[in-house]
């Protein structure tokens, strides 16, 4: 299954992505289930989709795409491919690097990225994101996998001279609508084993990321035990899993995003996002 949100005559809403369009879940449960995020928390409890047929209420492009889910947590995990822990000099730790971002930080697949006033700094990190789907605290690892409800596409936009302010990341990664989530979140089912699977970015349609998921250094059901021993994760809740190397920042020169390019990142059996970048003072 590939569940999407979007907006559609201005009334924000969710369904299921077919070859033939999106069906309209939000206009069928009506007031019972409002959002993908309360889906997901209904079938947490043993909430079961009624018969919906695949008759699409909207071609993909009659909608405006909104970020896959609005998350309670969405935490994001650095330098967790090995050449790119390299390229950026990192040493080598024994447990993940974790920062979080706000909710108001992201956007639509097909919807602008914001290069913010304060800087032109603006980077690529093509992802992949983890939603969760049952409340998970202090599971196992060997049991991570059980509580995940899909995965989607991610860019983590960095504002980089931000970002090494201090040696705390925050700041530069929650600048407002600079990181895209989307464009469906797809169920373990359809992904499959990920480890094969290829993640890759294009700016302009140039490959400027490439690795396999099987590269991660802690990979997923290691990331879901580990933060779900300090944090309890719920329904909706996203695990950015990390970037591969090629980054804009550590390519000699720099290679920055600016307003009229297009950004990609595509996985394999999971999706292809793709965004518009613009100035913030150009968007008003």
């Amino acid at each position: 299954m590939r569940y999407v949100s979007f907006q559609v005559g201005g009334r924000a809403t969710f369904g299921i992505a077919h070859e033939a369009g999106l069906v309209d879940l939000g206009a069928r449960l009506g007031d019972q289930v409002a959002d993908l995020r309360m889906l997901l928390d209904a079938f947490a409890t043993g909430f079961e989709l009624p018969h919906i047929g695949t008759v699409a209420d909207y071609a993909p492009d009659e909608v405006t795409y909104l970020p896959v889910c609005t998350p309670r947590k969405l935490l994001c995990i650095g330098l967790n491919y090995e050449e790119h822990r390299k390229e950026t000099g990192r040493e080598v730790v024994a447990h993940p690097t974790i920062f979080g971002r706000f909710a108001d930080t992201l956007v639509g697949h097909n919807q602008p990225i914001v290069r913010p006033r304060a800087s032109t700094d603006l980077d690529f990190e093509g992802e992949l994101a983890v939603v969760i789907g049952r409340h998970a605290h202090q599971v196992p690892q060997e049991r991570a996998l059980e509580y995940v409800a899909g995965y989607t596409c991610f860019n983590d936009g960095s504002i980089r001279d931000w970002q090494r302010h201090t040696s705390q990341f925050l700041p530069g990664k929650n600048f407002p609508s600079t990181a895209p989530l989307g464009p469906a979140l797809v169920t373990p089912d359809e992904v499959g084993p990920l480890r094969d699977l290829r993640i890759e970015s294009r700016l302009n349609g140039v490959v400027m990321q490439q690795a396999t998921l099987g590269e991660m250094i802690f990979p997923v059901d290691a990331l879901i035990a580990y933060i779900s021993a300090f944090t309890p994760l719920s329904p909706g809740d996203v695990i950015a899993t990390g970037t591969p190397a090629g980054v804009g920042w550590k390519r000699v020169p720099s290679l920055y995003m600016t307003p009229g390019d297009t950004i990609e990142v595509i996985i394999e059996r999971v999706g292809h996002l793709r965004n518009g970048v613009v100035d913030e003072a150009a968007r008003g």
